[in-house]
C-alpha cells in the first residue's frame, strides 16, 4: 500500500499585538511522532513553511496528500491567516479555501486538521468535501495546540483511525494540565462503500496485533 501522505502547512506572520506561534515546535513534534511510531513506514510527511495563498494551492496539487495539517492563525468568519511575500498577514476567506478543496475528488483528501483559533468555521465549510475535518471553536493556547497535534499523530502512527486519533489528541491536552480539551471539534462521517487509508491501516494493525 502506498504511504499516507501528510502535508503540514504553517503560517506565522508578524501580527501586531500577537506573540509568534510555536509552529516550529509543532512541526518538529509531529515529525517525531511519526518517525518514532510503530507504523512509520505507512506515512510520508512533507512540510511547507510561511505559506502564501499560491503556496497553498501549489502544495495541494503537487503532493496530493491524504492529510492536510494547517498550523497558524484563524479569524473565524473572516478566514485563515496566511502570509505575504514580506511576512505580513494575508487573510484568505473561508469561501476561497473551501473552493480549493472542492476541486479534489471526494475522498482524495481524507482529513484536514486546522490547528488555528476559531477555525471551526472553515472546518464546517470544508466538511462538505472532506469526510474528516478538525477545527478549533475558540482561541486555543499554544501549548494545547502543540499537545493535541502530537497526540493525534502519535495515535495515527500507532495504527488508530481518525476519530480515535482525535480522542487521543484531546486526551493529550488534558494530560498536559490544560483546560482546553473541549476546543478541538471533530467533523466526521463514514460514507457507505468507502474505506479511508487510515481505516485500512488501522484494520491491518489490529490484525497484526492478534497474530
Amino acid at each position: 500500500m502506498n504511504p499516507i501522505k501528510i502535508l503540514i502547512l504553517t503560517a506565522n506572520p508578524n501580527i501586531s499585538g500577537h506573540s509568534p506561534l510555536r509552529v516550529d515546535a509543532e512541526v518538529r513534534l509531529v515529525e517525531e511522532a511519526i518517525q518514532r511510531s510503530q507504523y512509520r513506514d505507512r506515512f510520508q510527511v512533507t512540510t511547507k513553511l510561511a505559506i502564501r495563498p499560491t503556496d497553498l494551492r501549489r502544495a495541494l496539487f503537487d503532493y496530493r496528500p491524504q492529510i492536510v495539517h494547517f498550523s497558524g492563525h484563524g479569524t473565524g468568519e473572516h478566514g485563515l491567516v496566511l502570509e505575504t511575500d514580506t511576512g505580513k498577514q494575508n487573510i484568505v476567506s473561508t469561501e476561497a479555501i473551501t473552493g480549493l478543496f472542492d476541486i479534489f475528488e471526494m475522498g482524495e483528501i481524507e482529513c484536514v486538521l486546522l490547528n488555528a483559533c476559531y477555525s471551526d468555521v472553515q472546518a464546517n465549510a470544508i466538511h462538505q468535501f472532506v469526510d474528516c475535518v478538525i477545527g478549533m471553536n475558540q482561541p486555543i493556547g499554544d501549548n494545547a495546540a502543540v499537545q493535541f497535534a502530537e497526540g493525534f499523530y502519535d495515535a495515527l502512527g500507532a495504527g488508530s483511525c481518525y476519530d480515535e486519533a482525535f480522542k487521543i489528541g484531546r486526551s493529550a491536552i488534558a494530560l498536559s494540565g490544560s483546560s482546553d480539551t473541549s476546543i478541538p471539534v471533530l467533523k466526521y462521517r463514514k460514507r457507505p462503500g468507502t474505506v479511508s487509508r487510515a481505516d485500512q491501516a488501522a484494520a491491518k494493525a489490529e490484525l497484526i496485533s492478534r497474530e
